[in-house]
């Protein structure tokens, strides 16, 4: 009976040869896969760009308004009771009459600022420096033929303070101002051709006024 050590011999080896076959196949897979995750480059970070915050500029202040100035009259008297003075306003404009009731005048006009404060000017060199205040009063003085006469000029109650006509008279040119104090009295002046004299009462409803015969309408007096 013949041996059977070289077919057994031959079995064994080609089982080994099995065994290391697959020995391989396994560990180059594994192999291949560690070198493919070993080379795999690494994620590149994403790089997070920060806008620096800015502070919102401010916006502007908007520039105060300035006080509005009202539309209306004042009148009063000097503080030595001698004079009178009116003042009417309107749209940030002044005209103002001063007058003793006998034979001294002066008309005079100019702006309001928005404080209240006024200059106003007149023929001769007259001024009248004045201011309102609180809507209610314009405290000042008059510079008129060398004198100096302060004032308190308080707001109307109703209607004007100050009145003016002009006409021509028997040939003579007429000019009247007439000022209308709380208490309801008067002062005025009417110049004839340059000669000045106390001016006859009018009538503040209506403006009617006679002068020298003729019967004329003074009208309120706005700048």
């Amino acid at each position: 009976m013949k041996r059977p050590g070289p077919v057994l011999t031959l079995l064994a080896g080609l089982l080994l040869g099995l065994f290391m076959l697959t020995l391989n196949a396994t560990t180059g897979t594994r192999t291949a896969s560690s070198s493919y995750r070993e080379k795999s480059p690494s994620p590149t970070p994403t790089s997070t760009t920060t806008t620096p915050r800015t502070s919102p500029s401010p916006s502007p202040s908007p520039s105060p308004s300035p006080s509005k100035i009202p539309d209306s009259s004042y009148s009063g008297r000097t503080d030595d009771d001698s004079s009178a003075v009116a003042v009417s306003v309107r749209a940030g404009r002044a005209i103002a009459y001063f007058c003793d009731g006998h034979s001294k005048e002066a008309w005079l006009k100019g702006p309001v600022k928005s404080d209240g404060s006024m200059r106003l000017t007149g023929a001769d060199g007259a001024v009248l420096n004045g201011t309102l205040q609180e809507n209610e009063r314009i405290r000042g003085a008059v510079e008129f033929d060398g004198g100096h006469y302060a004032f308190t000029a308080h707001k109307a109650v109703k209607g004007t303070a100050l009145y003016r006509a002009t006409a021509t008279v028997r040939g003579a040119r007429i000019d009247g101002g007439w000022i209308v104090l709380a208490d309801g009295s008067q002062v005025g002046v009417v110049d004839r051709d340059g000669t000045p004299s106390a001016a006859p009462g009018i009538d503040p409803e209506t403006g009617a006024v006679t002068v020298d015969g003729q019967r004329l309408t003074a009208a309120p007096v706005a700048p």
